[in-house]
């Protein structure tokens, strides 16, 4: 993945919320210094990638992080092999759920939210509290959660999209960016019903 990739997708992104722009400005000046946002030890800040899974009856999942010790969206950081952002989100949700790939479409290229947030330091990892910058696609599924990559993720829950809104800001904005994009369907799958 490259810097140009980042770039490309942080550009789709702000043609769709062009009041967004401000509260990414950290982002692009990162971009700008040459920051190589795809390097895990880039503590200025680095890209990771999350997925917005929703179901049939348009409920979302969630998982419950071990390290956190919080409810999140499933995602994580970006490996070498990852050829895209949106990539990276769907291996990092099969990583962490154990869904069957071939069950989940991938809505659009184009993220359905950006957020930076700051994640706390951690000495058994070695790093220093730094920004996550974390690019959320939207996917669709008809299956269900396999076996959970127990190192990390202790459960999951699929959470109504009002009892999503009331967590946060970023969760607020993320339900009307699902609802911007329309209905989430998937290509040869049958309607939700």
């Amino acid at each position: 993945m490259t810097e140009a990739h980042v770039r490309s997708t942080l550009d789709a992104y702000l043609d769709r919320h062009p009041a967004d722009e401000a509260r990414l400005e950290p982002l692009r000046q990162l971009l700008d210094s040459g920051a190589d946002l795809t390097s895990r030890v880039e503590f200025r800040g680095h890209a990771t990638a999350g997925a917005v899974l929703t179901d049939p009856i348009g409920r979302i999942l969630q998982v419950h992080h071990l390290a956190l010790s919080r409810w999140l969206l499933p995602g994580g950081h970006l490996e070498a092999a990852d050829g895209s952002l949106s990539a990276a989100a769907l291996r990092e949700l099969v990583e962490e759920t154990g869904i069957d790939p071939n069950s989940v479409c991938l809505i659009s290229d184009v993220p359905v939210d950006i957020d930076i947030h700051f994640i706390p330091s951690s000495q058994a990892k070695g790093e220093p509290g730094h920004q996550h910058i974390d690019f959320r696609f939207r996917f669709h599924t008809f299956g269900d959660v396999g076996l959970l990559q127990s190192e990390e993720i202790t459960a999951v829950a699929w959470r109504r999209p009002a009892d999503l809104a009331a967590t946060g800001p970023d969760l607020a904005r993320l339900l009307v960016r699902c609802a911007d994009h329309g209905g989430g369907g998937c290509a040869g799958q049958p309607p939700a019903g």
